[in-house]
Parts: C-alpha cells; structure tokens; sequence
C-alpha cells in the first residue's frame, strides 16, 4: 500500500504531511478501489466517520463515492464539480483517473466541503435582495434624497432630486457641498450645520437660484460615533406652493359659488314673500341678501310704510341668527320715563312700581337673534348714548344693579328721517350715526316703484278676500287711479285704501264710486286740474289741500301731520280751514 511504500522515505514523509496540510480533502484508491490515501482533511469533512479508512475498499469506507469512481476506472474520463449532498457536509468534488504507460491504475479524488461557502453565498443573495429592495426605495421616493459621506462629499442622489433640483447625477456626484455652493449651484449647504450641530437640522434652500426647497439633513453615526454619513431629504416648495395657491383658489371660488347659490335661494324666498316688480326694489332686496351672510349695524332708510319692518325681519330670517329672536321695537311709541326700562330692563325693587322679580329689557330677549329699532331718530340724547355703549361693549347695566351684563345682538335700525341733518343740528349723535350706518339701504317710496302697484294691489285684494272669505275684484279704472296715485303713506296706504274700497263695495267688481277722495284727486294729473277756467294759484291750492287731507288720514291727527310735512300747526289748521271756501266742481 502507498501509505507503507513511502514509510522508509523521509522525503516522501514531506510529501505526505504536505497532502495532509491542505484544506482540502483528498482521497487515492487503486485500480481494484483500495484506499490507499486518505489525509486529514477527509477525516475532518466526513467527521471523522472511518478512523482507518487505507487498505479498505472504498466501498465500505465511502459507499456514496464508489459507483462513480468505478465508472472512472473503468472508462478513464474525469468528472469535474460533482455535487454531493451528505447529511453532515455538502461537498464538491473533482475525480481524476491516475494513468502510468497507459493504463488506468487508480483515481485520485480532491474534494472541498462547500456548507459555509453557500451560508456566505446565501447571506450575500439576502444582501443583494435587500440592497436593491433599498435602491428601489430609494429611487421610488417622492422626495428628492441626497446622500453625503463625513467628510462632505456627495455620494448619491435619487431621480427625484434629478427632477426636483433640475440637476443631473454626473454634475453632483463626487462634489463637495461646499463646491455646490461656491458654484452657485445650492445657496447654502445643510450638510455643514448637520457636522456642526450632530443633529437633524430643517432649511430653506435655493437651488439654482429660482427654486426654493426645504431641505432636511440627518445624520448618520458609526461605531465610534463619528458621523459616517449625512442623508438629506429635499422637498420642492415651488410646486407646494403652487398647490397651495391652486388649494385656496379652489376653496375661495367654492366659497364664492356657495355664497352665491345660498344669495340666490335667500333671494327667491324673499321674493315669495315680498311682491316686487320694479328693478329698484329687487335692488333692495339684493342688497339685503348680502347684508344677511354678516352681523353688522344697518340702517334701514325710507319714507314711512315703505317696508322697513317687514326687510328687516327677511334679513333676519336670512341671517345665521334665524333661528334666535327677532326684537322689534318701535322707538317713538315707548314713553320716554319707559324707554330705559323697556330696553335694558331693572332689578327687583329698582324704582317704585318695579315688578318684585325684576324684568328682563328687550336687548337680553334679543341675546343670539337680533333686535330692529324702528324709528330709531326718536331716541333721546341719554338713550343715545345708552345705545353706543350696548354696541361698543356688547353689554348694559340694568337699572338698579351694579353688574353689567353681556348681550351678542345684530343691531337693524330704521327711519325715516333725514339723520344727517339731525347730526349736524346736534339732535342726533355722530357717533352712534356712523356705528348704526356701517350697511345703509335706502328704500324707495311707492310712488318711485309705480310697476310694483298692480301686483301689491293683487296681492292685497287676495290676502283680504281669503281672510274675509270674500270675491272682490279691482276694476280697470280703479287700477289705473291705483297707479298714478302719489300715496304719501306708500304701502300702508296703499293697503288701507284697498281695504277701505273692498269694505264700502257692493258688488264683486271695485269701482271709482268706490273710492275715497284722496285717490280721485291723488291720481288726476295737473292736466286734468287745469280746465279753461282754473289758474295756476287755484291749481296749486288744490294740490296743497290734498296733500295736506292725505297726511291727516295717513296720520290720523293733525298736529303729527303737520309734523310730518314740516308745516307749522296754525298753518296747517288755515290751509285745511281754506278747503271750505273751494269753488264746486
């Protein structure tokens, strides 16, 4: 055997402790499959599973191995990378037959156990998967990513940063940050506050020049902690914005498109309640669509019967405040020693005769809904000033008590007089003029809006037939008396003479012979007062004592008529006096 054959040779010892020195296995039979050479390191790979395994077929000693080294020496053709799987090691093994004068006379096998290799082989697969799962991450992000080593110089970018920064990776990549900003490609570089603060620092940043960016820079620590890397984070707020503007222009015509359609269902609702014909009232009434989306002061301004309560009761009706009370308080019917006490209300035992439980004022019934004062001229200058502290402060002091208390109220006033004229005579606040004038609407007198007479006259006649369970109807020649009549007490008047003539009617059909006065002389034009025998003095008369007889029926007694046309009281007794001496006619 060869083991023995070399025993008597030290230079075949050498040879033998060389074989027994690799790494790797190797094993020698002989022609008849005899070990006869089996080193150390087989005896390590096979876990040392046949301690003398020379001079044993190999059959017995590696079973697995012996179909295939048989075939060798049988047919001499090498097998090279053969693959054995074993239950204590997977092997590789290279089989070459030994040949001497041309005879095979055994085979000599250089095997490798390969198990930790393909660990490390499959360790570095998980790397690779992993790292381009990280690439993928990496290129996939929205956001740019800009990636810097300790000492300052890039290392990688994203697409995203390609895209964001405009900037390709063969102008970045390499550089150091402080490169970049002395060619003006970035301002300034987040990467040296991040080395000199060792933390996350947040800035802005221009890049190019035109494109603002806020940029975020993380640091990365190794072992010993030193900074390893700096991972920046580049977000484009030039699109941002854009998003942004684009957001609240969005928003700003969704408003306006919402404001608009409510505007437009608070507008019909009001014109369901209100018969509106003439363009200058449906002006109005646009105005008070508008002033209801907000909560300040108006002022509601016109001649008596025009509307006033009626407007602002739609606009609180269209306010947010719907759903809490409206207050509506004639100024010029409360007595003057009542006003206090009626609007702010007194404590228990304030003054004699005060209620035992005290009594709220109409400002605290109004708390969250809104109040209308109603010819709000006749408050006196204490009340006035009562007022402008209610709506500076948003708070009063009953009578009586020393606590004041707090009132949220939308204030509508209304009059018809002229409250500039009254300022500047000093009978009327400024102060208060201008806290009650923030939105003025001026209603027109009927005689202004004569297209809205037909259909208020309608609507009259319909409203009294209903309540009355009457059939009444206004004849052609009433309705076009109606129309040319002045109606100094606009649509009170209006609906009182209507009322009148239905009252006073026979028939279903209102005629002229059912009309008063007033409305036959009203609703004759000058032409018709002039006759060949009728001058102009006796035609001015005419027309004075008219207008003087519609202000005593519109206002029921003489001294508040003459009031109302500014005519001196024995004045307006001598010109009414002066109607008995009247030719006929």
């Amino acid at each position: 055997m060869l083991a023995q054959e070399v025993k008597g040779n030290d230079d075949q010892f050498k040879w033998l402790d060389a074989l027994n020195s690799t790494h790797n296995g190797i094993l020698v039979v002989n022609a008849q499959g005899t070990v006869l050479l089996y080193n150390q390191a087989a005896h390590r790979i096979f876990r040392n599973e046949n301690p003398h395994p020379v001079g044993r077929h190999l059959s017995q000693v590696r079973p697995e191995a012996w179909v295939d080294i048989r075939e060798i020496l049988r047919t001499g053709k090498p097998q090279v990378g053969v693959r054995i799987e074993l239950p204590q090691a997977t092997i590789i093994a290279n089989r070459n037959p030994i040949i001497k004068d041309g005879e095979i006379i055994g085979v000599i096998s250089v095997f490798q156990d390969i198990s930790d290799y393909e660990a490390i082989i499959s360790q570095l697969r998980g790397y690779q998967e992993l790292y381009r799962e990280l690439e993928a991450v990496f290129e996939s992000s929205f956001d740019g990513l800009f990636v810097v080593n300790g000492e300052g110089n890039t290392v990688r970018l994203n697409s995203a940063y390609e895209r964001i920064s405009g900037l390709g990776r063969d102008k970045i990549v390499g550089r150091h940050v402080s490169e970049l900003v002395r060619d003006k490609i970035i301002d300034r570089s987040v990467t040296m506050q991040v080395r000199k603060r060792r933390a996350p620092v947040t800035i802005m940043q221009k890049i190019q020049g035109d494109r603002n960016m806020m940029v975020t820079g993380t640091p990365v620590f190794d072992e010993d902690g030193e900074i390893n890397l700096v991972v920046i984070n580049v977000r484009d707020l030039t699109v941002l914005n854009q998003l942004k503007a684009s957001l609240e222009e969005t928003r700003k015509l969704e408003s306006l498109y919402h404001q608009s359609l409510t505007e437009q269902i608070n507008l019909d609702h009001a014109l369901e309640r209100m018969v509106i014909r003439s363009e200058a009232m449906k002006n109005v009434l646009l105005k008070a669509v508008k002033a209801a989306n907000v909560d300040n002061s108006m002022l509601l301004c016109g001649e008596s019967g025009v509307g006033k309560s009626m407007l602002a009761r739609i606009i609180h009706e269209m306010s947010r405040r719907r759903i809490k009370p409206f207050v509506k308080i004639n100024c010029g019917a409360i007595p003057e020693s009542l006003m206090e006490s009626e609007l702010f209300g007194y404590e228990a035992g304030a003054f004699t005769g005060a209620l035992p439980q005290g009594k709220a004022g109409l400002f605290e019934t109004a708390d969250q809904g809104t109040i209308f004062l109603d010819e709000v001229a006749e408050l006196t200058p204490a009340m006035q000033v009562k007022l402008l502290e209610v709506m500076d402060e948003n708070r009063f002091t009953r009578i009586g008590a020393t606590r004041p208390k707090t009132v949220d109220v939308r204030l509508i006033a209304a009059t018809n007089r002229d409250l500039k004229a009254m300022m500047e005579k000093g009978s009327f606040r400024e102060d208060l003029y201008y806290r009650l004038n923030v939105i003025s609407i001026d209603i027109p007198p009927l005689r202004a809006r004569r297209e809205d007479i037909p259909a208020l006259a309608r609507q009259i006649v319909q409203n009294h037939c209903e309540q009355h369970n009457l059939n009444k109807k206004l004849s052609p020649e009433v309705m076009d008396a109606l129309a040319k009549y002045a109606y100094p007490g606009n649509i009170r008047e209006l609906k009182n003479l209507l009322e009148s003539m239905m009252v006073m009617s026979e028939g279903e059909s209102i005629t002229l012979a059912d009309a008063p006065g007033e409305l036959l002389d009203g609703s004759r034009s000058p032409r018709d007062s002039l006759s060949g025998e009728t001058g102009f003095k006796q035609a001015v008369r005419e027309f004075e004592l008219n207008l003087i007889q519609s202000a005593v029926s519109r206002y029921g007694s003489v001294a508040d008529a003459a009031q109302a046309l500014g005519v001196h009281p024995a004045t307006f007794w001598r010109k009414l006096a002066a109607k008995k001496n009247l030719p006929a006619k």
